[in-house]
């Protein structure tokens, strides 16, 4: 039986990725975007299992009726939350209006889909849903302190969801990636050596990851394979939080 993915941030790096390697093995994909000629562009990239949907999870409202009009089509099988924002600042410079904008997109907006899919896959009998949090939940890292609070609250998440929906055949995991190749931040490492090579420094396998190891985790956890996983939090870092 065919399966279908909703995959939260799709149109480009990680997300990208995921979508990519779950269309390429058959998978249906929804590409949940902000901007329509990205995710369309998007999904024009990746092939016939694309299909773009234009919404602002800001937008909490919005949400319902968008998984809604989903599961019209389509059972909902795999729901990815990769969609997040980051602010780097000092800590006295972060205002509460900032900490509230990251702290909605990155946590609110996660919660508000999940419980809207959790409805649809319950009625279906089950269901994956792969959440992505970061190092920055690993370990203190400075100037991104509202980022930090957020993506250590959707490992929390994470584990709370797992045992609440393990009864309805719905498993909940985590991916915390390492310092991944994107566009954004090969820009930000290649502008500060002295950052790019602590990082490579931490990493025993003294590498950048690639966003197909992120995607390859996700469709690990969304596949058979990972039948009996839940409630886990994957660190795909090439050994960066565990590195001296």
């Amino acid at each position: 039986m065919k399966k279908t993915a909703i995959v939260t941030g799709g149109n480009s790096g990680l997300g990208f990725a995921t979508a990519k390697k779950f269309c390429d093995n058959g998978i249906t994909t929804y590409i949940i975007g902000r901007s329509l000629e990205k995710t369309k562009d998007a999904c024009n990239k990746i092939g016939k299992n694309a299909f773009p949907i234009i919404l602002d999870l800001n937008n909490l409202d919005d949400i319902p009726l968008t998984i809604q009009e989903i599961a019209k089509k389509n059972s909902i099988d795999i729901l990815v939350n990769n969609a997040g924002i980051n602010m780097k600042k000092e800590l006295t410079e972060v205002t509460d209006e900032d900490f509230e904008s990251i702290i909605k997109t990155n946590i609110q907006s996660v919660f508000s889909i999940s419980r809207e899919v959790v409805k649809v896959m319950k009625i279906n009998g089950g269901g994956s849903i792969i959440n992505i949090s970061s190092m920055a939940s690993q370990y203190g890292l400075p100037k991104v302190i509202a980022y930090s609070a957020s993506k250590g609250a959707i490992e929390s998440m994470t584990r709370a969801m797992a045992v609440e929906l393990a009864p309805f055949g719905i498993r909940v995991n985590c991916i915390a990636p390492g310092f991944i190749k994107t566009n954004m931040s090969s820009k930000a490492l290649d502008n500060d050596p002295e950052r790019k090579n602590k990082v490579l420094g931490r990493t025993p396998m003294g590498i950048l990851g690639e966003p197909s190891n992120i995607a390859d985790a996700a469709f690990f956890f969304a596949s058979h394979d990972a039948s009996f996983v839940t409630g886990t939090i994957l660190p795909v870092d090439g050994g960066n939080s565990i590195g001296f």
